[in-house]
């Protein structure tokens, strides 16, 4: 191993060692995930996330028609889903990485688990959105309930990360903060760009107006400091943003053509 390497990791662990060193008390028994935001910095962030609603919410307006957004070739789409399926994988090495070095630096750590709705909302997505796009034939329908449905929890988690990221818990290095959030928003993206594949999807303004009303959630839970969804409080503003996601998905394939009055029913071999 070149020396520089072996110097990078051995600085990227002392932190861990450091903290074991000390003796460290770790976080209790299913403590939080992520630090709530105090004070102003709530109040902030509830500001910024309230401008970030209002953005959407003008996109909305403005869009009188459902945009189109334009296919890409079958090369391309293929690169695309090639590269989605090494983001997934890269994403559970770096999971998998991340929790070895926090059960190394804090032994006793058990994770909380909380129950926010995903499970329940996703199959309800994916037989809307099978029944919404059966215009198209059963091969457009299927792919259209399975990336709809993959890219509706990615709509809240990309904003979601990127506020959290830094405020997680058990605290770690920075450089493993980066190994565990570069992959899960080069997961996002990927996930989310692979709508663009499909013909029965179109920018709407009423999924606009889904993810104004998501950011307002946030705004609200901000407000209160983004606390860990353990309290009815925190739980009931995440829930409602995780299904206000979901409705974003599904009005992605809500639409009307001003020009041909429905979606097309292409024929299917």
């Amino acid at each position: 191993m070149a020396p520089w390497v072996s110097n990078g990791l051995a600085r990227a662990d002392a932190p861990l060692r450091l903290a074991q060193a000390a003796g460290a008390a770790p976080p209790p028994h299913g403590s939080a995930h992520w630090l709530p935001y105090g004070g102003s910095e709530g109040g902030l962030l509830a500001i910024a996330l309230v401008i970030v609603a209002g953005g959407f919410a003008y996109a909305g307006k403005r869009l009188r028609t459902p945009l189109r957004v334009a296919r890409p070739g079958a090369i391309v789409a293929g690169f695309m889903i090639a590269i989605w399926l090494l983001t997934l994988y890269n994403v559970i090495v770096a999971v998998h990485v991340y929790g070895l070095q926090v059960k190394e630096a804090y032994p006793s750590f058990v994770a909380a688990r909380v129950s926010v709705g995903t499970f329940a909302d996703a199959p309800v997505t994916f037989f809307v959105i099978l029944y919404l796009t059966r215009r198209w034939g059963w091969k457009v329908a299927l792919a259209s309930g399975v990336i709809g449905t993959a890219s509706a929890p990615m709509f809240f988690e990309l904003p979601f990360d990127l506020i959290v990221m830094a405020r997680t818990s058990p605290p770690m290095p920075a450089l493993y903060q980066q190994l565990f959030f570069v992959p899960l928003f080069l997961a996002e993206f990927s996930t989310v760009s692979l709508l663009a594949l499909l013909p029965s999807m179109r920018v709407t303004a009423p999924a606009a107006y889904a993810v104004a009303g998501m950011f307002v959630v946030f705004a609200v839970w901000a407000a209160f400091g983004f606390a860990f969804p353990a309290e009815p409080l925190p739980l009931a503003l995440n829930v409602i943003s995780k299904i206000l996601c979901f409705v974003a998905a599904i009005m992605l394939f809500v639409w009307t053509d001003p020009d041909i009055g429905s979606p097309p029913s292409p024929t299917v071999c």
